[in-house]
């Protein structure tokens, strides 16, 4: 019992250390897609995408927020 107590504690180690590392892919290669340049954009089309990237930052962190929490609760 002792052994599979260990090596499920390293399995959520592996784990912890996987879930930061492609959290923070995702953030990167969704940072290189807001990065794209849109010609021709009126100002109240700024606005907007202004606010969705915003609102989808403050997203994908709650997420990754998410993700940390319930791998430390296991």
């Amino acid at each position: 019992m002792d052994d599979f107590s260990k090596a499920i504690d390293e399995c959520l180690k592996i784990l912890e250390e996987n879930v930061d590392i492609l959290a923070d892919l995702e953030v990167d290669l969704e940072d290189e897609k807001e990065n794209e340049i849109v010609p021709n954009l009126e100002l109240h089309q700024l606005y907007d995408m202004t606010e969705d990237v915003s609102q989808a930052s403050k997203l994908k962190q709650a997420e990754i927020n998410l993700v940390k929490r319930q791998t430390e609760d296991l």
